[in-house]
């Protein structure tokens, strides 16, 4: 018989902080810790909410009564981290100073790996992960060009999901990930569209806090004239633009919340301004992956809808109705970073992927 492998995967976002527990491929444990605006506020930034978060977890592990000695792997979901080669990777040294410092900004993934190291320590037999971070990068060099030489388009998206994603959908057509041209669109409080091309994301919006659809949470691209003199405006300060990029943001902005289930109900209640404010949010996604049919030069075998969003049918059917003549649409609603987190753990435990090292050898310029 197969010997039992214990697994626990850690994933804290923007609003929530997610939490499995699996034995093999099977989840034993599985809760969704969600934070409100007015928790969040009391930390002035999100290194700051380390230890409430990791209180957090330990509690409800404790809770759950799960035997934390038998814990062989830590998957943490990766941060924004330097741009790195797909894969999963031993947490070292290296890597926990780039997450405090958060050398490529501050996002709550950060706190991932971070607390994944931290618990795996005090444990007899466990070691610490992350899995395809936020900043895998396999853009083109052509896809990263701007306009001008001070700026660069960076890779900065849902990799975890939608390359979890992309491969449930390749093993329904019994066919790899690597034979398949897809678009993938996650909708969460941030939102990224990607072009897969035989098992590289070629392009991609940075869905943190640059192009792209606005979400609940992030502006988007916005009309850089009008960005520009908002920085100038009096009393504005840099914080202030970080923040009406990311976190305030998006449905934020518009409406005091950054909850997309809140404004489907207002719009499904006959409220105009959510409908046509959720409508020009489904509107951008569509015209995103408009976008990178043309990356893929239109060969494209199927546009996936996931994340939390996909679960509103109004904006299903309004992307729908704008890409379908593309290739077919198929929703995976929510996300499955979860699995995909422990499934990465699985596999450097039963020998079958090497854990990769955070290091020059998979730094990608």
């Amino acid at each position: 018989m197969m010997a039992l492998k214990h697994i626990l995967a850690i994933n804290p976002g923007s609003t929530s902080t997610k939490i499995a527990v699996y034995t093999n491929t099977k989840v034993i444990f599985l809760k969704s810790i969600h934070h409100t605006p007015e928790e969040l506020g009391k930390f002035k930034k999100i290194g700051d909410q380390y230890e409430y978060r990791k209180d957090l977890i330990l509690k409800e592990l404790k809770n759950a009564k799960i035997e934390m000695d038998l814990i062989e792997a830590i998957v943490g979901r990766g941060g924004l981290l330097r741009p790195i080669k797909s894969g999963i990777y031993t947490i070292n040294e290296k890597m926990k100073k780039d997450l405090q410092k958060g050398i490529l900004g501050q996002h709550a993934s950060n706190l991932g790996g971070l607390i994944a190291d931290d618990i795996a320590k005090s444990l007899p037999n466990a070691n610490a992960y992350i899995a395809d971070p936020v900043v895998v990068d396999e853009m083109n060099r052509v896809a990263k060009i701007t306009g001008h030489p001070d700026f660069k388009r960076i890779s900065i998206f849902h990799a975890l999901n939608q390359k979890a994603t992309a491969r449930s959908y390749a093993r329904l057509l019994n066919k790899k990930y690597e034979e398949l041209n897809l678009i993938l669109a996650h909708m969460g409080g941030g939102i990224s569209v990607g072009a897969h091309q035989k098992g590289r994301v070629i392009d991609v919006n940075n869905g943190l806090d640059g192009d792209g659809p606005f979400s609940p949470e992030r502006s988007g691209t916005l009309p850089t004239g009008q960005l520009v003199d908002k920085c100038f405006e009096e009393g504005t300060t840099k914080e202030y633009m970080k923040e009406v990029l990311t976190g305030k943001g998006g449905l934020m902005a518009y409406f005091g919340t950054n909850s997309a289930y809140q404004i489907e109900l207002q719009a499904l209640e006959g409220d105009e301004n959510a409908r046509l404010i959720q409508d020009a949010m489904s509107y951008q996604v569509a015209k995103e992956i408009g976008a990178m049919a043309t990356v893929l030069r239109g060969e494209v075998d199927g546009i996936i809808l996931t994340g939390g969003i996909a679960n509103n049918p109004m904006v299903v059917e309004y992307i729908k109705k704008m890409v379908t003549f593309i290739a077919p649409v198929i929703i995976y609603p929510g996300e499955d970073e979860m699995h995909a987190l422990a499934m990465n753990g699985m596999l450097v435990l039963r020998g079958e992927v090497n854990p990769k090292v955070y290091n020059e050898d998979n730094f990608v310029e």
